[in-house]
């Protein structure tokens, strides 16, 4: 295995990507990163300002943020001017029904970029073997040089029910239409990338299968 490694985790929403992607980080000490979340609380702290989907397209609107990171164990957490969100407020279904409309803004993914790109330097400098980063665009736009790429995908059916169980609300082949249909960094599969299933497996299976690639590297 290399001494530092790099795992993109892309896939439909309720595939799996964060329950992954966090088994990773705390079975081989990796640095997990859900990107997902950047967009959520963006979409919070436009929200907040009364600032619209279209309205995020003012450079004006979004300069105003200051981007930094906190580490919570092995997760980093986005902080915007130094304030983050609770869980619940970033899963609300507020914020589910306009995710995809903010993330889908040129000028927002423009601001996230370097940001989620510098996650790399942030994860080596307090020595965790590798970054693992989950959301939709992570093999193809933010990581396309990752040492794997990782694609999951499950059923529709499946993926609701693992919604509900959370107690979510969330319209996700809505969003995922609108993710894999926007003009900019698209939810699509990278060539390179190995697609999991994980609608019949377990969280172990899941895990299990992802880390004998990682060994193989």
């Amino acid at each position: 295995m290399k001494s530092f490694i790099v795992v993109a985790i892309d896939g439909v929403a309720g595939s799996g990507k964060s329950t992954t992607a966090r088994n990773i980080a705390n079975r081989l000490h990796f640095l997990h990163v859900d990107t997902g979340s950047h967009y959520r609380a963006i979409t919070v702290a436009l929200m907040k300002s009364n600032v619209s989907p279209e309205q995020a397209s003012s450079v004006k609107n979004l300069n105003k943020f200051n981007l930094s990171s906190k580490i919570l164990t092995n997760k980093s957490e986005i902080l915007i001017n130094d304030t983050s969100f609770t869980p619940d407020v970033l899963r609300s279904e507020k914020v589910n029904s306009v995710v995809s409309s903010y993330a889908s803004n040129p000028l927002v993914r423009d601001l996230l970029f370097e940001y989620q790109r510098s996650q790399i330097e942030l994860a080596r400098s307090q020595n965790f073997n590798g970054l693992v980063m989950e959301g939709r665009d992570i093999g193809s736009i933010i990581f396309p040089d990752a040492n794997l790429k990782i694609y999951l995908t499950a059923n529709e059916k499946i993926r609701n029910q693992r919604r509900a169980s959370d107690g979510e609300n969330d319209k996700i082949l809505l969003r995922d239409k609108i993710d894999s249909t926007r003009k900019v960094a698209p939810l699509v599969q990278s060539k390179d990338s190995i697609i999991i299933d994980t609608g019949e497996l377990s969280v172990d299976d899941v895990f299990s299968q992802i880390s004998h690639l990682i060994d193989s590297l």
